[in-house]
């Protein structure tokens, strides 16, 4: 249970006040005479989906950008905010969802990095295992960074944040890459700060874990603020009504019935790692039918990154036989050959590889659709890219401009949502998707999770490699866990729970040999 708003005297002055925040961007209005209010000792969250405000607020409240027009008040008194190192100065720390640390260096080297007066990494040490013993984040200040799990490296994060004695603690999707284990001792530990005055700023998307840890909610929609509730006294279905203005539909899953032939085999895969700090896999062995979804588990850097590269054909195997895809041998072939026995691939970096930011959505669409008669004569159809695109923008609601609008400029959400349906739209025997709704705002994560089943029920295999329990439980028909390089065993997600699941993530309850349960 989330503790309860400190008891007070009087009325205290608020923490962070924002009055009538507004910042425009070249066709866009992010934020639109915001106001917000964080008390002292308050967990506050700050919901949305994707492209309603939140990030570009919190930027400015940490000194990244400057609004347009509005009021900041700090602790009663009206105040400018021009820089990060500014906002550090009155007190207000971040922890962005993807980590800033320098891997070759240890703990106490990164801490003493960020220390404001200065301090050597040997002065800190002391001062950091009096904070980590008080709020039960332990740390060895000597380890190496590229040493240190998932878990490890967010709390380093936190430390090096609550050293400098934060008053307000912004937190972005910081449980996204945690084992459930992990989350509920970052929850404790964000109470305890709470409990000694210290205000958080708290955005996630799971709003299970909104309503177990916050004491009041500001829900942001198209750059609007259009309600403040304590979390507590709703449901998730009402939170996310909130945020997306309409009631989610479930997702529509029957009952797994007796998968079709392998689209997926992995027999014995073997493969070192081309990064020094990755991971190796040994002896993989997996077997994804047609017509059913099999979720990969695992806490980031456990070699979720090797696995995708193998199994897309970025990395070739050893032999041709250690990957199947529909029954044929693929280990030696590259991604276009795999491609053509039906292979499709949402990969993790949405820009990079999974679009070209400067290119528009009908030239992203033809990177591996040019198939489906987006070629003639070796001439590219731009008529029918255009076509290909604006269906996909039509059939999973891809919020953008039209064609014309350059990947760079659509929300991580509506960017997965077109990728997705590219991919789909090939109607591929096997789809391997990593992290398919990683944040992704609730309303997208619907249509995204729902387009995965209905593909899995139109008999196609899905494997979906991702570190959110929650959507692995809520599509997969079977679940494996991915841990140092290896795989356990999957089994029928109806007949295990988050909890086994998340201490195998954890390196815990035993190490899976690779073997396949049928």
């Amino acid at each position: 249970m989330a503790t309860s708003l400190p008891a007070s005297t009087g009325e205290p002055a608020p923490r962070l006040a924002l009055r009538g925040i507004t910042k425009s961007f070249p066709g866009c209005l992010a934020n639109d005479s915001i106001d917000l209010t964080v008390m002292p000792g308050e967990i506050h969250a700050l919901l949305g989906e994707n492209g309603a405000g939140k990030s570009t607020l919190v930027k400015i409240i940490y000194g990244v950008l400057e609004a347009d027009r509005g009021e900041l008040r700090w602790e009663g008194a009206p105040v400018a905010i021009p820089s990060p190192a500014a906002a550090r100065a009155l007190g207000i720390f971040m922890v962005f969802q993807h980590f800033t640390l320098f891997e070759t260096l240890t703990v106490a080297e990164n801490i003493a990095l960020a220390a404001r007066d200065g301090r050597e990494a040997a002065v800190l040490t002391g001062r950091l295992a009096e904070v980590s013993a008080r709020y039960g984040l332990s740390l060895d200040p000597r380890r190496y960074i590229h040493d240190l799990s998932v878990g490890e490296r967010q709390r380093v994060e936190i430390v090096r944040c609550l050293l400098q004695e934060p008053r307000l603690l912004v937190m972005d999707e910081p449980t996204s890459v945690l084992t459930p284990q992990e989350a509920y001792r970052l929850f404790e530990t964000l109470r305890q700060l709470a409990a000694d005055g210290c205000s958080i700023l708290y955005i996630s998307h799971k709003l299970e874990e909104i309503q177990a840890l916050c004491h009041r909610a500001t829900v942001l929609r198209q750059g609007r603020v259009v309600g403040e509730c304590d979390p507590r006294r709703e449901s998730t279905a009402s939170l996310a009504r909130m945020m997306v203005g309409a009631d989610l539909p479930p997702p529509a899953r029957p009952a797994a019935t007796r998968p079709g032939a392998d689209a997926l085999v992995v027999d014995g895969l073997t493969l070192s790692s081309d990064d020094p700090f990755g991971t190796r896999l040994d002896d993989v062995r997996l077997t994804v039918g047609g017509g059913e979804i099999v979720g990969i588990a695992g806490v980031a850097g456990n070699g979720q990154r090797e696995l995708l590269a193998a199994l897309s054909g970025e990395r070739l195997a050893p032999g041709a036989g250690a990957v199947l895809v529909a029954g044929h041998a693929a280990g030696r072939l590259g991604p276009a050959g795999r491609r053509a026995l039906g292979l499709a691939v949402v990969p993790e970096e949405r820009l990079g590889r999974g679009a070209v930011a400067e290119l528009d959505l009908a030239d992203n669409a033809l990177l591996t659709a040019h198939g489906l008669g987006l070629l003639r004569s070796g001439l590219i159809d731009r008529a029918a890219a255009r076509r290909l695109a604006q269906r996909i923008i039509a059939e999973y609601g891809v919020m953008c401009r039209g064609v014309d609008a350059e990947a760079a400029s659509l929300s991580g959400g509506n960017m997965q949502k077109f990728i997705l349906g590219r991919e789909i739209a090939q109607e591929p025997r096997l789809l391997i998707a990593a992290h398919p709704t990683w944040g992704v705002d609730v309303g997208a994560a619907a249509v995204i999770r729902a387009a995965l089943v209905e593909l899995r029920n139109r008999g196609a295999g899905v494997l979906i490699i991702s570190e959110d329990l929650d959507e692995l439980f809520e599509i997969s028909d079977r679940i494996a866990v991915l841990s140092g390089g290896r795989l356990s065993p999957p089994v029928p997600a109806a007949e295990t729970d988050v909890e086994a699941v998340g201490l195998l993530m954890g390196g815990h309850g035993g190490r899976g040999h690779g073997a396949d349960a049928a």
